[in-house]
């Protein structure tokens, strides 16, 4: 047994774990080894670079004061802005930049220092590419022998501040001076203080302030806006012109559209007796109701009388529907009630002409109940028939009313604009930063980013036929760097459909059902997907009559017909297919 046990090998398993411990120490020794050959590389390139960078500082400083300067630039000088030097088989690209620089350390400062280019600053800047690249820059200061000598300079200062929303410096923004006729980058900086002095030869230019993340501010010319709040600045020699610009982080709008009213209902299909408080004489079964039998036959009468119907956030009553079948010498009446004390009793027909006699036709319009007088309903269905054989069937019944609850509106086209102002057109109207149209999506949103921060204005283009009634917040909306804010606009139709599909056996809602709505004459053709409460809302509409179809995913297509006029509920039911 001991040398069976001897000649066994290894399992494949404890082989898989060997080769995996083994990779781990290799991959260790391997990493360790990538990086310590990065260093090496990286300090190698740098050393180069620092010592390519130290020459070209120690070449500036042979030159005379006057000399002092990059070939094209300002100032201008024996520089040459740019050149390559190759070491180690690496291609180093080396630029050379100088500038004025404005010191009150002379005992002057703007606007009184009559000769504001008080010195030079050169930087060299040392670069190479590749797999470890990497930069190396040096600076140094250059100052004029005499006052004579510093008066000599003939360009001027562009002193740039870039605030932000609350008058703070902003760090590290992106400041370009550019040529206003070729759109070209002359000179351009990131200062950590947020503040830069440009030398710049005479003339006017554009000034771009931005940042990653921020908004953006530049100046204006007078062929792109007649007359700039912030125009061009121009250079004029041996001064400093300040400039100040404005950026700050990015925000958002989230925005709603909405009408200002919504639908629920009471509806019950049967499928057990939970919404039923009374039912006499009657039989409940597979979401059908019907006379009971005795024997054979069938009673001669019965009833059943719903809950009561108590709406939360009710605007106004809509309407009450039902679905059943009569065969003839049958019948079914179906009367409201509503609490008057302790009792219940029927609503008079003064309030809902035909309710003392009955109804039998689906649906009763019940908009001319006051929702004071009615809080709250009850249905009573009363069953009859002639012939002993024969019974009516009720299958389901509801009530459908107003809420106060918003229902979205999709589709809806916006304007918005805000409060900054970059100058005025011809005509003197004034001219805004932002001002654009929008249209809010199938569902009714629309998110707006990025954005500035601002104080914002919305409103509704003329000829939507729709009114903006209410903004949440309270206009103008203001805008704070870096939120996102979610605003609702309710609007309001002379005519409007909301439309809710249903699953007739159970009368829960159909989500994502496609729901067309048409009209050839008026040229109307909208196609709306329902949300998750089984709805869709149309807006705004004509008064007349509308073909509706309604298709869904395991549901038997419905083509029906819809008569809209004022602020319409329709509540559609689809059959599920077996």
């Amino acid at each position: 047994m001991k040398k069976l046990f001897a000649q066994r090998g290894l399992t494949l398993i404890e082989t898989l774990v060997g080769i995996f411990l083994t990779l781990i120490v290799f991959l260790g020794i391997f990493g360790a080894y990538q990086l310590g050959l990065k260093v090496i590389i990286q300090s190698r390139n740098r050393i180069v670079a620092t010592q390519l960078a130290a020459g070209e500082i120690e070449k500036v400083r042979n030159l005379s004061y006057g000399s002092i300067g990059v070939v094209g630039g300002f100032p201008a000088g024996s520089l040459l802005p740019l050149s390559t030097a190759r070491q180690n088989n690496i291609d180093y690209q080396i630029e050379r930049r100088v500038d004025y620089v404005v010191d009150g350390a002379d005992g002057l400062a703007a606007p009184d220092d009559e000769c504001p280019n008080d010195y030079k600053k050169a930087e060299i800047r040392v670069s190479w590419s590749g797999r470890f690249a990497g930069e190396v820059s040096l600076t140094t200061t250059f100052a004029p022998a005499s006052l004579a000598e510093e008066c000599s300079e003939t360009g001027g200062i562009l002193a740039i501040s870039v605030f932000d929303a609350q008058g703070s410096m902003v760090a590290s923004p992106l400041i370009e001076v550019r040529d206003p006729a070729t759109d070209q980058v002359v000179k351009s900086a990131t200062p950590l203080s947020g503040q830069h002095y440009f030398s710049l030869v005479p003339t006017s230019y554009k000034v771009v302030a931005s940042k990653n993340g921020y908004s953006q501010e530049r100046t204006w010319g007078d062929d792109e806006i007649t007359t700039p709040a912030k125009p061009h600045p121009l250079i004029l020699g041996a001064q400093l012109t300040p400039l100040s610009l404005n950026i700050d982080r990015l925000a958002a709008f989230v925005i709603s559209t909405l009408s200002s009213w919504g639908s629920d209902s009471f509806r019950d299909s049967f499928l057990n007796g939970d919404h039923l408080s009374q039912i006499s004489q009657l039989d409940l079964s597979a979401g059908q109701v019907r006379l009971a039998k005795v024997g054979s036959d069938y009673q001669s009468s019965g009833y059943l009388i719903s809950q009561d119907v108590v709406p939360a956030n009710m605007l106004a009553w809509d309407q009450f529907s039902f679905s059943d079948s009569k065969p003839s010498g049958t019948q079914i009446l179906y009367h409201l009630f509503y609490s008057s004390g302790e009792s219940w009793v029927l609503v008079p027909d003064r309030d809902l002409s035909g309710n003392e006699a009955g109804f039998e036709v689906s649906p009763v319009s019940l908009r001319n109940l006051d929702k004071t007088t009615y809080p709250q309903l009850r249905i009573r269905g009363d069953f009859s028939t002639a012939d002993s054989t024969l019974t009516p069937v009720l299958s389901d019944w509801q009530v459908s009313w107003q809420t106060s609850e918003a229902t979205r509106a999709p589709w809806i086209p916006f304007h918005l604009r805000g409060e900054k102002i970059i100058g005025q057109d011809a005509s003197g109207a004034e001219v805004y930063k932002y001002e654009a149209d929008h249209v809010s999506d199938a569902t009714g949103q629309f998110n707006l980013s990025p954005l500035e921060w601002d104080n914002y204005h919305f409103s509704l283009n003329p000829g939507t036929g729709l009114d903006l009634t209410a903004i949440e917040p309270a206009p103008p909306i203001g805008l704070s760097p870096e939120t996102t804010l979610p605003v609702k606009l309710y609007l309001k139709a002379q005519t409007s459909l909301l439309l809710t599909v249903e699953n007739s056996q159970t009368l829960e809602p159909v989500f994502s059902a496609q729901v067309r709505l048409s009209n050839s004459q008026l040229g109307y053709d909208t196609t709306l997907y329902t949300d998750e409460n089984g709805q869709a809302y149309f807006i705004p509409l004509e008064s007349a009559t509308y073909n509706l179809t309604v298709q869904a995913p395991g549901y038997s297509p419905l083509t029906t017909q819809a008569i809209v006029e004022g602020d319409q509920i329709k509540i559609v039911a689809v059959d599920q297919v077996e």
